[in-house]
This record gives structure tokens, C-alpha cells and sequence, in this order.
């Protein structure tokens, strides 16, 4: 049964669109049976399948279901949760592949897919690959069998298991905790009513249509709500989710964001405590002051590349025991399984905080001060948006700039550095500076501007 898909929802690391244009139920099934192609001719039986709190969520998995039982494989469906519990299930089940049904923090419209062959993220050639199979119709076939199971409270157990529950009586924090009518709002609450101190759930109730703000908590207007709530409950921290429960925002006792990448500082201190001279990767979009913070610390930083399954890839690799992006992705390998799991990585940062005289503010106040924006985009068309970089870093390039092209470009000066990137979620390009000091912030915003406009982009006040 051959079927192509829209080519715009078959991106770097997931497969994501609008539902009812470029997404549809028949896409669910005809991806159900590529990716069971893929991982019936990997060797594998059985996987798991999990979607979150959207509307269009529960008939996609059914579709998705059906498709992949048509390729003889046998289903265990884990129900409604944030994708980390999917991710989760794969390995506690030793399931041979998984996907979860999300638009993370896409507007309420869009839906996709996460995937996992083996206990690895499926991306790049290989999501290429499916494409290629259902056009095809090269696909196998079978008959296999769909079971309920119950994973919920298995994986509430498994992330509080690593919780200082001691440290945590003694300091006896007060916590507000912003899930977005995401997909996490159970698990949230779940594990909040089993933690000491005091702790305030704003927006648990799992609504699709993201009534309070939208779940994204890289976004500053997205955390008014959480740092309102921290100021009027007089919180020691504020913690946020996206969409699937995968990405976390974090906010200080005055209220001010803790941002991705100082995140990732605070907490790699337990790690090289542990594993002196570990590996810590960092996506491109990461501030210099957590690649110095790293090295000082004992530590080797690596810049990677931006995207979930191409940190996750780079981890196997490096064998890192942690990583993290500047969209608040952030992977423990340290005592957990190398996935990107926010509530997981909010319970080991409040042991970070539970440990420390001052808190979450005092953490952010020991790192060096910089001036920098936070993640930037520029609306860019889809089919535009990845040829920009390449033309941008042609120029850098003639201009005998110092240009590093890990991931789009990121472009370094006496005063600091910018960076512009293509996004592989959103009709967007992504761009961010940091610099010393406000003036050279400055000279640096104009210089990606130039860049900008001498590619057709009128960019916006930054």
C-alpha cells in the first residue's frame, strides 16, 4: 500500500505538521507500517506507542496502531503521558522501537511523531528512509497483537528514585510548577504529592487547546504566569514544561529565568563530582560561559549540533553522561538512560538547589555575568529558511570571519558571538548573541542584522 508523504512533515529529527493539511490519520497509518517495515527488518517484534494531551492525539494513535500491526508487530500501547514516559516504556519493557504521538511545543493545530528503533532515536536517513519505503510501498506485513499497559506508575517510581528526599526535608522549599496544560500535568502532580516542601501546580489539567499560554518555556512571555505565582507564593524556584513534558524553564526566587544552558551548568556540578573529566556536550545556541564553566570545572565541553536525536547520537558516541540545548533539552546518562526528560531533570536540579545556601539564585548568581538575548526567530518560509546559512556563511566566509559551522553558523568577534541557524521545527530561522558588555551586545545584533538583509530578511527589533 503505497503512500507519500507531505515532504514538509518529514523533518531532521521528527515527523510534525498540521493536522488535517499535511498530517492526516491515513499518514498515521501509512507511517505505522514504514517504521514497522524498518524495525521488522531490524530484528525487532514489539514496541511501544504513547501520545499526549493534544485533541487530535488518541485518533492518530489508533491510526498509527493500526499501521503498525499490519506489519506483524506486536503493539504495547502505554496510554497518555509526556514523551519521556514513552521514551521510558522502551526501555523498561525492552521494547524493540517506540513512538510517541506529539506536537511538542507546536501551536494546538500541529501534531507529529517521535521515534525509536532499538533504544536510539530514529532521525535524519533514516525518517528519509520511511518516506522513501511507504512511496514505495516496500513494506511488510503480518498480523500482530495491540496491549494496554500500565507504565505510569512504574515510571513516577523510577524518576523520584534518584530525589535527595533528605535534603530536600531539611530545606523545606516552596516550588510552583507550570506543566502548560501540556502532556506532564499528571506525572507532575504524581510526583509532587511524594516530594517534601511545599509545592503549587499551576495549569495540570491536560487541555489540548493550551488555554493559560502556549507550552513553550523558552519563550519569555510564557513564564509571566509562573513568575506572578512565584513572587505571590514567595517560591524558592518556579519550574515550567513544554508541550511533552521533554523541555524545562526554570525560574529564580526574584523571579528572573534560569535559561537552557545555565541550567546545564548548575547541574553538571554533581556529574563531575562523580566523573571527573566526563564529556558535557552543548548545542550551538549555548552561552561560552557554560563551555568555560565546564572546562574550570574539570570537565571536556563538546559543541554539538542543535536537536533532541543529534544530541542523543553524539552521547552514544562520546559516551557523555550528560547534555543539554539551549531549548531546555536536557540528557542525563548519570544514573538515568540518556533521554531528554524534564520532570526527571527537575527533580535533579532541586537537589542541586536542596544543597545549596541561596538556593536556585545563588546557583545562577556564581556564574560569570554576560549580556545576551534569548533564542531569536525570524519567520522564514519552509522552503527558504535552509538556503539563507549557507549563503550567510558564504559571505562570513569571503569576509575572512571566524566562522564555526557546526550547526548554521556561529560567528566569533572581540566583542562576543552571534549565531543563525535554520530551525527543524518551525518556519523559522533561529539566531542568538552574547556579548561582554551592552555596546558590544550591540555591534553584534547589527552585524547578524546586516546578514539578514543582505539575504531578503527585514529582521525585527531584537
Amino acid at each position: 500500500m503505497a503512500h507519500s508523504f507531505n515532504p514538509t512533515v518529514l523533518r531532521e529529527y521528527d515527523i510534525r505538521g498540521i493536522v488535517g493539511d499535511t498530517i492526516k490519520e491515513q499518514d498515521a497509518e501509512a507511517l505505522g507500517r514504514a517504521f514497522g517495515t524498518l524495525v521488522r527488518r531490524n530484528g525487532g517484534r514489539k514496541v511501544c506507542v504513547g501520545y499526549d494531551g493534544r485533541l487530535s492525539s488518541p485518533s492518530l494513535e489508533k491510526a498509527l496502531v493500526s499501521g503498525l500491526l499490519a506489519t506483524g508487530l506486536d503493539v504495547i500501547r502505554v496510554g497518555r503521558g509526556p514523551t519521556p514516559m514513552l521514551y521510558y516504556s522502551v526501555f523498561e519493557l525492552d521494547a524493540d522501537g517506540g513512538i510517541m504521538i506529539t506536537g511538542s511545543h507546536n501551536p494546538p493545530d500541529y501534531n507529529g511523531f517521535k521515534m525509536m528503533i532499538g533504544k536510539e532515536s530514529c532521525f535524519g536517513e533514516r525518517i528519509q528512509e520511511i518516506g522513501r519505503l511507504s512511496a514505495a510501498g516496500d513494506l511488510e506485513s503480518g498480523e500482530g497483537t495491540a496491549a494496554d499497559e500500565e507504565i505510569f506508575d512504574r515510571y513516577v517510581e523510577r524518576i523520584l528514585s534518584d530525589v535527595d528526599m533528605e535534603s530536600l526535608a531539611r530545606a523545606d522549599l516552596t516550588v510552583a510548577w507550570d506543566t502548560g496544560n501540556g502532556a506532564a500535568g499528571e506525572v507532575v502532580e504524581a510526583v509532587i504529592n511524594r516530594l517534601p516542601g511545599e509545592h503549587i501546580l499551576i495549569n495540570g489539567d491536560i487541555d489540548g487547546t493550551f488555554p493559560a499560554h502556549h507550552p513553550d518555556p523558552t519563550v519569555e512571555e510564557n513564564l509571566v504566569q509562573l513568575q506572578d505565582c512565584v513572587a505571590e507564593e514567595q517560591c524558592d524556584l518556579g519550574l515550567a514544561f513544554d508541550g511533552d513534558g521533554d523541555r524545562i524553564g526554570a525560574v529564580d526566587s526574584a523571579g528572573r529565568i534560569v535559561w537552557g544552558d545555565q541550567l546545564l551548568a548548575i547541574l553538571s556540578r554533581e556529574v563531575l563530582e562523580d566523573q571527573p573529566g566526563a564529556t558535557i556536550i552543548a548545542d550551538v545556541k549555548a552561552s561560552q560561559v557554560l563551555f568555560d564553566h565546564i572546562a574550570a570545572s574539570g570537565g571536556k565541553p563538546l559543541m554539538w549540533k542543535t536537536g533532541h536525536s543529534l544530541i542523543k547520537s553524539k552521547m552514544h558516541e562520546t559516551g557523555a553522561p550528560l547534555a543539554g540545548e539551549m531549548s531546555g533539552h536536557i540528557f542525563f546518562k548519570h544514573k538515568f538512560y540518556g533521554f531528554d526528560d524534564a520532570i526527571y531533570v527537575a527533580l535533579r536540579l532541586l537537589n542541586e538547589v536542596a544543597r545549596t545556601r541561596g538556593g536556585l539564585k545563588a546557583l545562577k548568581d556564581k556564574l560569570p555575568q554576560v549580556i545576551n538575548t534569548p533564542e531569536l526567530r525570524f519567520p522564514c518560509s519552509e522552503e527558504r529558511k535552509f538556503d539563507i546559512v549557507p549563503e550567510v556563511h558564504k559571505r562570513l566566509k569571503e569576509a575572512g570571519a571566524d566562522v564555526n559551522d557546526t550547526d548554521g553558523v556561529r560567528v566569533n568577534t572581540e566583542d562576543g558571538w552571534w549565531l543563525l541557524r535554520p530551525s527543524n521545527t518551525q518556519d523559522v530561522l533561529v539566531a542568538r548573541c552574547e556579548g561582554r558588555d551592552e555596546a558590544a551586545l550591540e555591534r553584534l545584533k547589527e552585524a547578524l542584522a546586516d546578514q539578514l538583509r543582505a539575504s531578503g530578511i527585514e529582521p525585527p527589533a531584537m
